[in-house]
């Protein structure tokens, strides 16, 4: 249960960073130039995140892809720094030290896998303050429940408006972002915390929009700038 997962990404031979590089890379600066669906900037916490682009409004492509994989960039960020500082506060223990160490290594290994995949057109990682969320085993519980169920529901709201070459690299990710999520479920169980509806609450797992995964990330604080 603690290995570190491995992500070969060869250029030659990865298909996710081919498929990218047929239009050609976008710059940052081109990157953030784009709005939110709807118009509008959305702040998360001290940070101005209208620079993340529209997608859903054109036709699958290369540029689009980008757009979508660093939108998870985003998010593998945000639960790749949660778990590192999560392990190094030292208050978890037992099987929730098992649970963050092992989840910790699979999103660093997610990150390294979408900026191989994006190269020079990968975001920057923004700083993040996660204030009292490991303080105790419930508040530890709870964070990491919305954070694995809103990573979940956003690949799911995504996926399906990439182009078929890109889709593997995205269903390799969420799949195992659906296991954590069902393991943090069980474990909240054990810790007598209230899960709604235990290790899978749902018959069919609803997708989020970006609007709807911005709006929950906002409301966490967590992303400053």
């Amino acid at each position: 249960m603690s290995e570190v997962i491995t992500v070969e990404l060869d250029e030659s031979r990865d298909p996710v960073r081919n498929a990218l590089d047929e239009s050609g890379a976008a710059t940052r600066s081109d990157f953030f130039k784009k709005a939110l669906v709807g118009g509008g900037a959305l702040a998360v916490g001290g940070l101005t995140i209208g620079g993340l682009p529209s997608l859903a409004l054109g036709k699958p492509s290369a540029k689009q892809d980008r757009a979508i994989l660093n939108f998870a960039l985003l998010l593998e960020y945000l639960e790749a720094n949660f778990y590192v500082q999560a392990v190094r506060s030292g208050n978890l223990n037992g099987k929730l030290a098992v649970f963050a160490t092992t989840v910790r290594d699979h999103e660093l290994a997610h990150v390294k896998a979408l900026k191989t995949a994006l190269g020079s057109a990968a975001i920057a990682e923004p700083a993040f303050d996660f204030k009292d969320s490991f303080s105790t085993e419930s508040t530890f519980i709870a964070t990491s429940i919305l954070l694995e169920d809103t990573g979940v529901a956003a690949y799911d709201g995504q996926g399906p408006r990439l182009r078929r070459k890109t889709l593997p690299a995205a269903a390799a990710i969420v799949s195992v972002e659906a296991r954590h999520a069902a393991w943090i479920r069980f474990l909240a169980g054990e810790f007598g915390q209230d899960a709604k509806g235990g290790p899978a609450p749902e018959v069919l797992n609803p997708a989020l929009s970006k609007g709807q995964v911005t709006a929950a990330v906002t409301a966490t604080g967590f992303i400053k700038s």
